[in-house]
């Protein structure tokens, strides 16, 4: 395990800051995708980056608006690298960025216990506009590839949630 230098924590914290191109409401680092910073020379940073799924059409706009920051901030070379293991899960999700989700009207997904762990029972989705949990599928998927599109059945208002990975 390595620690990050003063350097590094601030680049990283630049480069965290970045908005999701699907999300504008979660910056990387609350989505959990944003895996390290590291400095590899005067002027010379790498950025890990691990996206939501395989073939995630965002992840070119990340690495693009990472390299854009930190260019604005005096890196001139900037590497972003897309690190596949381990592998993101919801579950990255900081408790800032399913608030955020919530209150922009998209339903978090539920909170898991991580890999080995027990399996949740519930299985209701909770409305972001009324706080039910009676909602139906309306379809698996919606604007993007990792929400889907319900309906509470009490209020009648469609919503997305962010599937569970």
């Amino acid at each position: 395990m390595t620690t990050e230098t003063p350097l590094e924590a601030e680049l990283h914290r630049l480069a965290g800051s970045v908005p999701d191109p699907e999300l504008p409401v979660l910056t990387l680092d609350e989505l959990g995708v944003l895996r390290g910073v590291r400095v590899d020379g005067a002027d010379k940073v790498t950025v890990q980056l691990t996206p939501t799924y395989t073939g995630c059409p965002a992840i070119e706009a990340m690495s693009a608006d990472i390299e854009r920051v930190l260019h604005d901030h005096g890196v001139a070379e900037v590497s972003v690298v897309t690190v596949l293991a381990p592998a993101w899960s919801t579950d990255d999700i900081s408790d800032e960025g399913r608030r955020k989700l919530a209150e922009f009207g998209i339903a978090p997904p539920r909170p898991g216990s991580g890999p080995g762990g027990p399996v949740p029972l519930t299985l209701a989705v909770r409305c972001p506009h009324c706080g039910s949990t009676d909602t139906e599928l309306l379809s698996r998927f919606s604007s993007t590839a990792c929400k889907a599109l319900r309906r509470c059945v009490a209020c009648r208002e469609p919503f997305d949630h962010f599937k569970e990975l």
